[in-house]
């Protein structure tokens, strides 16, 4: 992969796919400042924003406070709870709706997620944007045709001791 440092960067975290692929692989949780990093690679940060979903935990306040002091806006949105008990947690259109507004003043779209849903972006970031898109996620939870239509795949799970921190117990 060929880096230009003065390439623009936008970096956008699906919080619940990566850190729910980490846990379920690993028992373990992302190093998000490792990621972020890793995503930018010395070129010139546009903005990193880092979704998730809140749903009255106590420790998910200290989280979102971390991901802030690692450099990542964080966007929230409340846990969906129907009737009948079913949940919803997913920002997919609003991480795809910013990445289309931002997608002028980036030369590169970063996404860190492994969802199948994001190929409809990532096709129209490259096709009708010119954006370089590049996708970070961990490949065993990563949707094969979203690794075939990026310009470049980093496999976290190739570094599972840089990108991964403390076991759950």
């Amino acid at each position: 992969m060929v880096i230009y440092k003065s390439q623009r960067v936008g970096v956008f975290v699906d919080t619940q796919n990566i850190y729910h692929s980490a846990k379920n692989l690993y028992g373990a949780r992302v190093n998000f400042s490792k990621l972020l990093q890793e995503a930018v690679k010395g070129r010139q940060l546009i903005r990193a924003i880092a979704y998730v979903i809140r749903s009255k935990s106590l420790e998910e306040e200290a989280f979102f406070e971390a991901l802030e002091k690692q450099g990542f806006e964080v966007k929230m949105k409340d846990l969906q709870i129907f009737f009948g008990g079913m949940k919803k947690a997913d920002w997919d259109v609003g991480i795809a709706v910013d990445a289309i507004k931002m997608a002028d003043k980036l030369d590169t779209v970063v996404l860190v997620s492994g969802d199948g849903d994001f190929l409809p972006l990532v096709n129209y970031l490259k096709e009708n944007k010119g954006c370089r898109v590049e996708l970070m996620a961990f490949k065993e939870t990563t949707s094969s045709k979203l690794i075939e239509a990026v310009d470049y795949f980093f496999d976290l799970s190739s570094q599972k001791r840089k990108f991964l921190i403390k076991k759950y117990e």
